[in-house]
C-alpha cells in the first residue's frame, strides 16, 4: 500500500468482503501531499464507495439486492435508483475499475481493483481516493496502472490470481489508442 500511495500521490487502501460487507483491511496516507483523503469508516456502503462499486461488478450477485436496500444518499452523485446503480455497475465491469466520483463524499473520487483469492473469488478491491480537485486523465491513467500491479500482487499474495477476462479488460482499457493503430 505504501508504494501504491508513494507512486499515486494519494490514499491507498485494501477492503475484504466478509458475507455481505465490505470491510478496511488497512489504509495508506500518501506523504506527497497535505491534503488528502482520509479514510475514515470501518465499512464501506456497497452503492457508494469504489470498493462497494468493485464488489457489486464482481462479486456475488445477491449483493445487488443488499445494496438495493441500502439506497442512502451520501452526495448528490450518489445512486439512489436501481436504475443508476445498474449502470454504474455496468461500467464498471467494462473497464474492470470501480469508481467512485464523488459519490460518498463531495470532494473525492475513488478508484479501485478486485482482488481475487485461491478459490479464484472476488475477496476484496485494492483502492485510491484522491481529492478530486487533483484528479485529472493523467491522474487516472496512473492510479488505474498501478492498481492494476497491486491487485495483481495482493491477489497472488493471497493464493489467487486475476481472472483472465479482467487482465484483458484491463488490456483494452489501459492500451492507448494509438497503439493499436499499425505504422502507414
Amino acid at each position: 500500500l505504501f508504494e501504491l500511495a508513494d507512486a499515486t500521490g494519494e490514499t491507498s487502501h485494501v477492503t475484504v468482503l466478509s458475507g455481505t460487507t465490505v470491510y478496511e483491511l488497512m489504509s495508506c496516507d500518501s506523504p506527497k501531499h497535505g491534503t488528502r483523503a482520509i479514510i475514515d469508516i470501518q465499512t464501506f456502503p456497497l452503492h457508494a464507495t469504489a470498493s462497494g462499486l468493485g464488489a457489486l461488478a464482481f462479486g456475488p450477485e445477491m449483493l445487488m439486492d443488499v445494496a438495493l436496500n441500502k439506497l442512502q444518499p451520501f452526495t448528490d452523485a450518489t445512486a439512489t435508483t436501481s436504475k443508476a446503480l445498474d449502470a454504474i455497475v455496468e461500467a464498471i465491469r467494462n473497464t474492470g475499475f470501480g469508481r467512485a466520483d464523488r459519490s460518498f463524499e463531495d470532494e473525492v473520487q475513488g478508484l479501485s481493483a478486485p482482488i481475487f483469492n485461491q478459490t479464484g473469488h472476488f475477496a476484496g478491491a485494492v483502492s485510491v481516493a484522491s481529492v478530486a480537485a487533483r484528479f485529472t486523465p493523467d491522474l487516472e491513467r496512473i492510479i488505474k496502472s498501478q492498481l492494476v500491479i497491486a491487485a495483481r500482487q495482493i491477489s497472488n499474495n493471497w493464493g489467487g490470481t486475476v481472472p483472465a477476462h479482467i487482465e484483458s479488460i484491463w488490456a483494452k482499457h489501459l492500451t492507448p489508442t494509438h497503439a493499436l493503430e499499425t505504422a502507414s
